[in-house]
């Protein structure tokens, strides 16, 4: 894809993933080919119902689903941190081979943060994509780096949500 940009979908919000799969289905829609890679998500998620249909769309992610950040042990961490570099060096491989038109990097501001992952070859690919694919992130509180380097940049501001009254996240809807 001739002038690929970075996307930024961030903040406190909801619909930062439900954006980049939006744009990964058009994308795919258009004969896009997508690479649609998740961190930190390895639990069943509707999304992947859809985007396994589509031809076009290659998914990766971790089959191992992991406790929250915060619950997470070091083993946990050194493994999920092992998951996460083995699916940027795929990224990087498919990349250099033109397998891929737009890259979605879903939840790729955690790992980043909490050095999850290899945060060089974050910068690496973010550098080496420009002009090659179109590039999406998501997450939280991204490092200064993604905001300078981002083309668009979305902020998802939440203004309320149910999980405030008690309403735990509803299959097809928060996943």
């Amino acid at each position: 894809m001739e002038n690929g940009l970075m996307h930024l979908y961030y903040g406190e919000g909801k619909g930062k993933t439900t954006a980049a799969v939006g744009l990964a289905v058009r994308a795919a829609g258009a004969g896009k080919q997508v690479l649609f890679a998740q961190f930190m998500k390895g639990g069943k998620t509707g999304e992947l119902a859809v985007l396994k249909g589509l031809s076009n769309v290659t998914i990766l992610r971790s089959e191992k689903a992991f406790p929250f950040y915060r619950e997470m042990t070091e083993e946990d961490k050194t493994e999920q941190t092992l998951i996460h570099n083995r699916m940027l060096k795929n990224i990087f491989g498919r990349l250099q081979k033109k397998e891929c038109d737009i890259i979605v990097l879903d939840e790729i501001t955690y790992p980043y943060a909490w050095k999850l992952l290899d945060c060089e070859k974050v910068q690496e690919l973010l550098l080496t994509v420009q002009g090659r694919a179109e590039v999406i992130c998501t997450g939280r509180n991204p490092d200064a780096f993604f905001l300078e380097q981002a083309d668009y940049i979305t902020e998802m501001k939440c203004i309320r949500h149910p999980y405030e009254k008690g309403i735990e996240a509803r299959e097809g809807i928060e996943y």
